[in-house]
């Protein structure tokens, strides 16, 4: 039974230096950052989230900042996300290729998608981040991050799952979470939610040769998918239970409602609710400015801002 899934949420990164990535993905890329906050299970680690002017759903890119933690680099490889892309509009790669070159962050031409131009590019922690140029996303842009809107990034386009093998990924995605196959090449497979729209649509690379991947500095610790509401999410927690899947318990995230489960290939799934979003704790025109704390950390704020790493806007 396929349930709700509406398309993507956010990406969530294991990276170095909290500086270092804001100024990459604020200063470099123009997202805004729209929550400051800290690791809901380790309060001593800034959790980022980046997006457009709210960070609405599929919009969402959050980082956990360990550098400094005694946390090693990750091995990319199967089971694991390959890369994130970001949707930008048809044309604008060469600005982008000109910006990232003018800040010592030299861009190579990503293989082709599916009709799609793009380029990739390493940010400081060794992710793969790439940009999608894309006539078919109608998203706004956040205008307020240094980057002229005909060239601002709409949103997360898509994200590439390493798999040794495919098949039950597929399965799983096509049968309990809304995705259908909308094209294949060789070695690479789209799904999406819908129509084959950005924001929608994850790619599976098979390689039986990938090592195995390994969490840490400089890898894509999760994926999640979005949902409209609480109660369909314990639905789909259900099903998923009793098709021998291990599932979490749904954990209040302050700005949604999560669940968490590995698919077959061992990538780390999430499904959030699209509610209450970032706008419960911080006025619009406030968004990212102070760090907020869910209420259970409120009486350990002194304790946990002398240990957060000092960051400043640039």
């Amino acid at each position: 039974m396929n349930h709700s899934v509406l398309g993507l949420h956010h990406v969530t990164a294991t990276v170095d230096a909290a500086q270092s990535d804001l100024d990459f993905f604020r200063g470099t890329l123009g997202l805004r950052l729209v929550k400051k906050t800290v690791n809901f299970d380790n309060h001593d680690v800034y959790h980022f989230y980046y997006g457009t002017e709210i960070g609405a759903p599929g919009t969402i890119w959050t980082t956990f900042p360990y550098g400094g933690r005694g946390v090693p680099a990750g091995r990319h490889g199967a089971g694991q996300i390959g890369a994130t892309s970001f949707s930008v509009p048809e044309g604008s790669l060469g600005f982008w290729a000109d910006r990232l070159r003018d800040r010592g962050l030299p861009a190579t031409s990503a293989l082709g998608r599916f009709g799609d131009d793009a380029i990739a590019v390493r940010d400081p922690s060794g992710l793969v981040i790439e940009l999608v140029a894309s006539h078919r996303d109608a998203r706004a842009p956040w205008s307020g991050g240094g980057v002229d809107p005909a060239h601002a990034i709409r949103g997360v386009h898509s994200v590439t799952l390493v798999e040794s093998s495919p098949d039950l990924t597929v399965a799983l995605m096509t049968t309990r979470l809304n995705f259908t196959v909308v094209a294949e090449m060789p070695g690479r497979i789209r799904l999406a939610v819908g129509r084959d729209q950005p924001g929608a649509l994850m790619e599976l690379v098979i390689d039986p040769r990938a090592p195995t991947g390994r969490n840490g500095l400089g890898t894509v610790h999760h994926v999640a998918m979005a949902i409209a509401e609480g109660g369909e999410q314990r639905r789909l927690r259900e099903d998923l239970l009793d098709h021998g899947l291990h599932v979490t318990d749904v954990l209040d995230r302050q700005y949604f409602e999560s669940i968490y489960f590995r698919e077959p290939g061992g990538v780390l799934f999430e499904v959030a609710t699209m509610k209450p979003g970032f706008l419960v704790d911080e006025a619009r025109s406030a968004l990212g400015l102070a760090l907020k704390l869910p209420p259970w950390e409120e009486p350990n704020r002194a304790a946990i801002e002398r240990s957060l790493v000092p960051v400043t806007d640039r």
